[in-house]
């Protein structure tokens, strides 16, 4: 077995036993009605953040992309760069001081912070497609929306959804900081059990927050590997 396998393994046979032989769980689980409610505001969050993140990311990538655009191009990405550059929490308090307070702000201050990979992995999938095959769409005959959809987005779309996977994991793991901006979520849990010094609260919001973050993961793999063409998937 690989070593970091084998290290990973024995982890989690240490926190296992370590659960199974505490009271913690049974600790956890006295906060299961506030962990299920949280968490249906923790998932819309990152819907709603990371859906419009990719609604946006995706077509600004296609068109920084282009031809006409490549002097500017990375002079532009900088502009996205100020989403990572600053601290997620810096983001929320500046959404707040212009929005208020909920779920809009947060909403914002989420998908600022997760623009940047999205923007960038489009962009970069999309500029490394070899240049031959546009060029031989070209002499085909096919127009230039046509180069796009048929020969440049598929063959640039592993690249993309990597970008994909990437916001919305920090999505998933900045979305307890909106908790500060009076938006609810797992945060709420995590927060006012670092405050009171209540270990099984924190937990009960940590917990299912690194849930939340596999699962995301895991189905956005699934459909990477599933919608990526034959040929171009490396996974495949």
């Amino acid at each position: 077995m690989p070593p970091a396998f084998l290290v990973w393994l024995v982890i989690a046979l240490a926190l296992a036993w370590w659960l199974w032989s505490s009271s913690m769980p049974a600790e956890i689980l006295t906060y299961w009605e506030d962990i299920t409610y949280l968490a249906v505001q923790h998932i819309e969050l990152v819907a709603w953040s990371g859906g419009l993140a990719i609604l946006v990311g995706v077509p600004v990538g296609i068109v920084l992309s282009r031809p006409a655009l490549r002097k500017v191009s990375e002079a532009a990405l900088q502009i996205f760069n100020l989403g990572t550059t600053i601290p997620t929490l810096a983001i929320l308090a500046l959404s707040m001081s212009v929005l208020g307070i909920g779920t809009v702000p947060a909403i914002f201050g989420l998908w600022a912070a997760t623009l940047l990979p999205i923007v960038r992995n489009t962009y970069t999938g999309l500029r490394a497609v070899p240049a031959h095959l546009v060029e031989a769409a070209h002499g085909m005959g096919m127009t230039p929306a046509q180069v796009l959809w048929r020969v440049e987005l598929p063959n640039a779309l592993f690249v993309i959804f990597g970008g994909i996977r990437t916001a919305l994991a920090i999505c998933v793991g900045s979305a307890p900081l909106v908790f500060l901006i009076g938006a609810g979520g797992l945060g709420e849990l995590i927060f006012t059990g670092i405050a009171l010094d209540e270990l099984p609260m924190m937990l009960a919001g940590a917990i299912p927050t690194a849930l939340i973050a596999v699962i995301t993961d895991f189905v956005v793999g699934r459909l990477q590997f599933h919608l990526v063409p034959r040929g171009i998937n490396p996974l495949r």
